[in-house]
Formats: C-alpha cells, sequence, structure tokens
C-alpha cells in the first residue's frame, strides 16, 4: 500500500470550509467533488445541516457517514494548521490545501507554512499543497480541484506530475485533446510534503499508468528525485519539461516560494536517471502520446525507417530526425528489392520511402521497412485520403514498431487515430509531433541502455597534499589522475627561476604561483611568450609588482581550441561535471554542457556534441579534432574526485586546449571545501 493511497484513492473525503456562497472556494471543491462515488461531506461549525451533508467537524462526519481519509482544506491560511490538527482528530490521513498566502507571499505566509507542515508531521497526514489547484483521478471519479470543466478530462494511461497546478491542469486539457486522457493529474504547489518524488514513488506501482509528464520549476532534494525517476523508468517512461532556461528565479519564488534549480544541471541529472527531456507542453504531449502506447527495447542507437505518402511532410520530418541524431540509415538490399517489387519506378525507395500517394499497396511497404534489420522503428505519414487508404486496416500491428503522423479533416482522421491507438500505435497530428514523437521513442531506447550499464562505481581517494592547492600542486595532481600537462616548473626565487628558463623548452608562461590567487590574469599574475633572461626578468619584475614570491614557469602548450572542465557540487544535485569552450566564450553564450559526476567515459565524451560550437572541436578550418574518448577520460577523472573526496568543493581546468598532438590542462584550479580539512 502506498502512502498516498489515502490522498488518491480515499475512502471518504471532507471539505473543510464548505460554503453555501457559490463563488467561495469550499462551494466550488464541493461542486468539483459530486461526481465521486465515495462519501463527500462539508465541514462548518458555522453551518451544520446533516441532512445535507454539512457537519461541525470531520469526527462528527465519521461517525454519520462513514471513514473520512482525505480533507480538502478551503481555510484561510491563518487556520490551516488548526483545521488540520482538527481533521486528523476525526481520523483523516491526507490533506489537500489548495489555498494560497503561505511561503509564495513571504512575511507572514512563511509562518502560516511552517505552522501547516508542523501540525501535518505531528497528526502523522500526508500533505498535498499548499497553494494549488489540486488533483484529478477519473477514472476514480476523483474531481478534487477549484478548475471549472477539469472534470471533463476523460480517464487515460498518462500521469501528469507538475510543480504548477496551473500547468498540471493544462497538460490535462490538452491530454484530452489529444484522446489520451490522465490516469492521474497532480498540481504539487509549493510541495511541503508531497513532492515530484513522493507521487513518481505512488505511480511505480500503479497500472493503469503507462507513461509520466513531469513537469519541474524547483527542486528541494535532488538526490531523491533522480532516484525515484531512476526507478520509475525501470518500468515505465517518464517524460520532463524544466522550466528556468532563461531568468524566471524571481517569479518562481513568487509563485511557489522555491527558487528556480538550475535548469542545465536538472536536466542533466533527469537524463542520466532516465527520463527523456522536452522543451515545451506541446513536446510534452507529443512526447506521451508515442510513449504511452509504445517503448523500444534498450538500444545504444536505434535506428528509424521513414515511410511517407507525401514528399513535403516527409522531408520536414526526416530533416527534424536528423537534425535530433536520429539514425535514418540506407536499407538492405533485400529491403530495396522487395520496395521496388511494390512501388513505381519513379518513386523514392531509399529511406526515407515516398509512395507518392497513399493506396491499397502502403500497409505491404510498411511491413517491408519494419522487416530490414536494421531497422528498429518504422515511421510514417500520410494525408488523410478515405477512398484510397484505410490506414488502421493495412497497419499489421505484429510487423513491428510503429508509429504514424496522419493529417486532414478531424472528422476524417479522428476515426483513424482512435483504431490505430487500439492497435497499439500512436497516432500524431503533423510531421513535427511526429518527429518529436520518434525523437522520445529514441531518447527512452537509449536511457534503457545507459541504464543496463548503470553508474560507474567511485574510484579509491586520490592523495592531496594538505591546505589549498596552487597550480603547480594541483597539475601534479592532474598528472596522476592521467591529464597531460606542459613542462614547468615551480620556483622559490628569481635564481630558481632563471634556471627553469634554461631547462624548460621555450618559450615560457611564466605565472604567479599563489594558492590564494585563482584567477591570475584578473591581476596581471601570467606573462606569456618568454623567450631569454632579459623578458624573464622584466616578467619577473611585474609579477613581484603585483606581490609574488613564488613562480611558475611553463612551456607553452601548442595552438588549439580551448575548453573549460571541470567538476563541483552542486547544492541541489551533488557533485557533476562540466564542458564549455575555454575563455570568456562559455560564459558569454552560455555554451556549456553538463552531467552527474558519475557519467560514463563514452557519455561523458559526447558532451562536446551538446555544444552549440562543437564544429570548432571537429578539424574546423584545418584544427585539431578534439579526441572524444581522451576526454570522456578527463571529465570522469575530475567527477572521480570529488565523488572520492568529500572535502573537494571544486575543481576546474581553464583552459582544457585541444592541440594536434591530444589534450592539454594549462590551468588548473582546485577548491576545498569551508567547512573540512584534509590531511
Amino acid at each position: 500500500m502506498s502512502r498516498l493511497d489515502p490522498l488518491f484513492a480515499p475512502r471518504g473525503i471532507a471539505v473543510v470550509g464548505a460554503s453555501r456562497d457559490p463563488a467561495k472556494l469550499g462551494a466550488v471543491m464541493a461542486r468539483s467533488l459530486q461526481r465521486f462515488p465515495g462519501t463527500v461531506v462539508g465541514v462548518n461549525a458555522r453551518d451544520v445541516d446533516p441532512a445535507a451533508g454539512r457537519y461541525a467537524g470531520v469526527a462528527d462526519a465519521a461517525a454519520a457517514a462513514g471513514p473520512i481519509d482525505l480533507a480538502v482544506l478551503c481555510v484561510p491560511a491563518a487556520a490551516s494548521a488548526q483545521a488540520l490538527t482538527d481533521a486528523a482528530a476525526g481520523g483523516v490521513r491526507a490533506a489537500l490545501v489548495c489555498s494560497g498566502g503561505y511561503a509564495e507571499a513571504g512575511g507572514a505566509g512563511v509562518g502560516h507554512q511552517l505552522d501547516l507542515v508542523a501540525a501535518a508531521a505531528d497528526a502523522g497526514v500526508v500533505l498535498l499543497g499548499p497553494n494549488t489547484s489540486g488533483f484529478l483521478a477519473p477514472g476514480r471519479g476523483l474531481t478534487a480541484t477549484f478548475v471549472p470543466g477539469a472534470g471533463s478530462v476523460p480517464d487515460g494511461h498518462v500521469a501528469v506530475v507538475a510543480a504548477s497546478g496551473g500547468v498540471n491542469h493544462a497538460l490535462a486539457f490538452l491530454l484530452a485533446d489529444a484522446g489520451l486522457g490522465v490516469s492521474l493529474a497532480v498540481g504539487l504547489g509549493n510541495a511541503v510534503d508531497v513532492d515530484a518524488a513522493a507521487v513518481l514513488g505512488h505511480l511505480g506501482s500503479d497500472e493503469a499508468t503507462r507513461a509520466v509528464a513531469l513537469h519541474v520549476e524547483s527542486v528541494a532534494d535532488g538526490p531523491a528525485l533522480v532516484a525515484a525517476v531512476r526507478a520509475l523508468t525501470a518500468r515505465i517512461p517518464v517524460v520532463a519539461l524544466v522550466v528556468g532556461r532563461n531568468d524566471v528565479a524571481e517569479f518562481a519564488r513568487s509563485h511557489t516560494g522555491a527558487l528556480a534549480t538550475s535548469w542545465r544541471t536538472t536536466r542533466a541529472a533527469l537524463r542520466s536517471a532516465g527520463a527523456v527531456l522536452v522543451d515545451d507542453e506541446r513536446a510534452l504531449v507529443d512526447a506521451v502520446t508515442a510513449l504511452s502506447a509504445l517503448r523500444l527495447l534498450p538500444a545504444a542507437d536505434p535506428a528509424v525507417g521513414v515511410v511517407t505518402a507525401q514528399a513535403g511532410p516527409g522531408l520536414l520530418h526526416v530533416d527534424g530526425l536528423r537534425g535530433s541524431g536520429v539514425p535514418v540509415p540506407a536499407f538492405a538490399a533485400a529491403t530495396r528489392d522487395r520496395l521496388a517489387e511494390l512501388l513505381p519506378p519513379l518513386t523514392f525507395q531509399a529511406n526515407p520511402v515516398d509512395t507518392g500517394r497513399p493506396g491499397p499497396g502502403f500497409g505491404a511497404v510498411l511491413t517491408a521497412v519494419a522487416a530490414d534489420p536494421g531497422i528498429d522503428l518504422v515511421s510514417a505519414y500520410a494525408l488523410s485520403e478515405p477512398d484510397a487508404l484505410d490506414l488502421p486496416a493495412a497497419v499489421d500491428p505484429a510487423a513491428g514498431p510503429l508509429v504514424v503522423g496522419l493529417g486532414g479533416p478531424p472528422e476524417q482522421v479522428q476515426p483513424q487515430r482512435d483504431a490505430l491507438r487500439a492497435l497499439g500505435v500512436p497516432a500524431l497530428p503533423c510531421p513535427t509531433a511526429l518527429t518529436t514523437a520518434v525523437v522520445a521513442l529514441v531518447d527512452d531506447a537509449r536511457a534503457q541502455a545507459r541504464a543496463a550499464v548503470g553508474d560507474r562505481p567511485p574510484p579509491p581517494p586520490v592523495e592531496l597534499p594538505p591546505g589549498e592547492l596552487d597550480e603547480d600542486q594541483a597539475k601534479a595532481l592532474l598528472g596522476r589522475l592521467g591529464v597531460a600537462t606542459p613542462p614547468r616548473r615551480a620556483c622559490a626565487d628569481r635564481a630558481a627561476a632563471h634556471r627553469a628558463l634554461a631547462e624548460l623548452p621555450g618559450p615560457l608562461a611564466v605565472k604567479l604561483l599563489d594558492a590564494r590567487v585563482t584567477h591570475k590574469s584578473d591581476v596581471g599574475g601570467v606573462h606569456l611568450g618568454v623567450r631569454d633572461a632579459t623578458e624573464l626578468d622584466a616578467a619577473l619584475d611585474a609579477l613581484e609588482a603585483v606581490g609574488a614570491r613564488r613562480f611558475l614557469l611553463e612551456s607553452m602548450a601548442p595552438a588549439g581550441i580551448d575548453l573549460l572542465v571541470g567538476a563541483s557540487r552542486d547544492p541541489v544535485f551533488g557533485p557533476v561535471v562540466l564542458l564549455g569552450l575555454g575563455g570568456v566564450v562559455a560564459e558569454a553564450l552560455a555554451d556549456v554542457a553538463v552531467a552527474p559526476a558519475t557519467i560514463g567515459s563514452a557519455e561523458a565524451g559526447a558532451l562536446a556534441d551538446e555544444l552549440a560550437g562543437r564544429a570548432l572541436l571537429d578539424g574546423f578550418r584545418g584544427g585539431p579534432v578534439a579526441d572524444r574518448p581522451a576526454l570522456g577520460a578527463v571529465l570522469v577523472a575530475l567527477g572521480g574526485l570529488l565523488l572520492s573526496r568529500p572535502e573537494i568543493d571544486a575543481v576546474e581546468i581553464n583552459p582544457l586546449r585541444v592541440t594536434a598532438v591530444g589534450l592539454v590542462a594549462l590551468d588548473a584550479v582546485l577548491t576545498l571545501r569551508e567547512e573540512t580539512e584534509h590531511g
């Protein structure tokens, strides 16, 4: 039995703060709950009428009408803690608090929320909200929301877990329009008790749910959310929409009382846990349309065969697939021979296949493509032409996984989409939606394959010298981790610097060496291109003028492309690794990729392909090509350093230069956590 059963599957419900005024929240909630087949009562000590189902308290209602598991609190924030305590005394085990005026409002609202949380904890009551419009469970006839029309959302196989009550309902209505409906749709609001992780955990045992649409604004407990997504995606797919690509933190705080979590880090953590990522609510609906009907087997790179009855829409679809990194490979010779038998000579018979028009042989073409040994999924698009093709009748569900895009007048298309879904074939309305659906299916298959491999185990701890590390010590540590650095000498005085000049291949970089100075260039602590004693003395004079007492002399690396790589401790999700273009470019363009520090080397190396400037790493204009496996090994090493040494807060290489002879770390900074020491 789930901890949330009293909330989402109650035997009886009490509306606390019930009102005869039809405009008040208590009256609206009572109307919404009229379809519930169990007990629904009102509680209002100032308006008692047992014959009409209104009682002075929950205990009275339970004594007269039977067990009450869920209290819907429709009272002011200041009165909510006492109302919850009273309801719990009457046997209530869960509470939904829709009203606002809590932490999101600031001021006294913060105290009201703390009082409410304490009351729920003391009574052992599950608490959803406050500051949410509620939830829907259509299969149970349960519409616990004040949003008009929510009761029209049909039962379905998609669950919605949304940070916002408004988004929860917006998605539920979109899913209804798409012909899907919902199994459960929850708006979390301030999520003081029941958060996304809790609802995802509840859905793990819900056989009615085949896919989850997850909307995230902020995350209080990153590891809990990641664990919940990972556990759930082992059974059903999760599609996540994360808010916060741009600066919306202040608005988010006013909305739910929480700061927006880092958008990139949240997406990276959810992807690592197995979720499919989308960028907007329309894509979220398209993705769960496919994934609630069909799930591919785990595969590192599932290939798609495309069949289209109209060339233009097919071109849009294939362009979108290839732009998203979905393989659309050439067919095997036997497949091409079979297609030549089925189609006129002037049709395009490679991948994609353009049949020219839908016709009686369209189903045979789908079967032929599905039979190709290199194809994992068939994607088809056609405009509705009832006189030429009955698409549901032409589909063979046993031939292999198929997803369809079907356009045309609604009165023609909707019955065909319904018939296709009855066959287990997801049907989408347009080429863009079809592309989103296929990408989601492929991403989910890849996520399943990654999950089968699992996270790498943490490495053994690396020995560290005491105290903060200067650049020379940090680079020595990198060397022990297998990261190449240029030849260098740490010099305690000018005489040692001149000896290093004679020993090191030039030209040289001459730097201030002080663990307390992490951005040496900002204080004039770096001089480049030093070739002789005169130039060295000039550099040393300048460094001493800015307070340098020790120096680092280092051979300058060959020309190349500079990257920023690092690992740090995210306050919500823990250790993460980061890759971006070096210098100020990464900061100015926000062109960075992030992943959990537990990532494997192959995935870590592939982060380079997420950068907008990735072309610079692939031999642009004769430049060097970044060795992806070597880059992945560096990121894994940095992430492993944080995983194995809790006293390290962050490590950064900026730049890590991509050269013709490999990767070279030119500068390194390691930062210790303030509250810890190490030896």
